[in-house]
C-alpha cells in the first residue's frame, strides 16, 4: 500500500534509517519496511533514485563493502549536512502530522 507518499517522505524515512550508520540498499528498504509494519513498500528503482538523488545534494556519501551474507554492496552513510537535514525535516514533518490529524479530527457539520 502507500504508493503514494508525500512528497519527501521517502527521502525522510532514507535518511533516518542511515541515521545510527551505513546500510546498503536492500537494507534500507527492508527498514522501511519493518519498522512502518509493511505499510510503505518502496519499489527497488524508486528505492535507488531517491539514493542517488539524497547524494547529489550531498545529503549521503557512500563506500563499498560486505554485506551480512558476504556480497559487495555499496553502503550509504549520513553526511554531516544530511544529519542536519534529517533534524530539520523530522521537525517540518512532525508540524505537517500534527495539522493534518487536526484537521482530519474535526466532527463534521450537522
Amino acid at each position: 500500500m502507500a504508493n503514494d507518499l508525500v512528497t519527501g517522505t521517502l527521502e525522510l524515512l532514507i535518511l533516518k534509517a542511515v541515521a545510527w550508520g551505513p546500510r546498503h540498499g536492500y537494507a534500507i528498504g527492508k527498514w522501511i519496511r519493518e519498522t512502518t509494519d509493511h505499510f510503505v513498500q518502496v519499489q527497488e528503482g524508486v528505492l535507488y533514485l531517491a539514493l542517488h538523488r539524497l547524494q547529489r545534494k550531498g545529503f549521503l556519501s557512500e563506500s563499498f563493502g560486505e554485506t551480512g551474507t558476504g556480497r559487495q554492496a555499496k553502503f550509504y552513510s549520513l553526511t554531516r549536512k544530511g544529519r542536519a537535514h534529517l533534524r530539520a525535516e523530522i521537525v517540518r514533518w512532525s508540524q505537517f502530522a500534527g495539522a493534518v490529524n487536526a484537521a482530519i479530527a474535526l466532527s463534521e457539520p450537522s
